[in-house]
């Protein structure tokens, strides 16, 4: 079972979880998980992100940690750090920040 922030909802503070966090409204603050973050189309994130791995479609602004991978999908946008073992961006995604990958 998955954390769900669904569209039109806004949130404000630290979310800690221990399972999947999908992310199609807006988060600010912090989210950790041992798990999979999602952010969607339509989720806006303005929090540090700290999970396994980080899928996102949206936007985020914020440091993003992932013990597995990061992938910035065609429109999303990040500003911020990544710091994980693979990150990918595709065509159409925009990404400002630096990136560690010695994790």
């Amino acid at each position: 079972m998955a954390t769900v922030i669904g569209e039109g909802l806004s949130i404000e503070g630290d979310l800690t979880s221990d399972e999947d966090v999908a992310v199609h409204g807006t988060l600010r603050g912090k989210l950790t998980t041992e798990d999979t973050v999602v952010v969607g189309a339509t989720g806006v994130v303005q929090a540090d992100i700290s999970g396994s791995s980080v899928n996102i479609a949206g936007q985020v602004t914020g440091d993003v940690t992932a013990s597995e991978r990061v992938d910035l999908q065609a429109g999303g946008r990040l500003i911020g750090d990544v710091r994980a073992a693979r990150f990918t961006i595709a065509d159409g995604a925009s990404f400002k920040g630096n990136v560690d990958m010695e994790i």
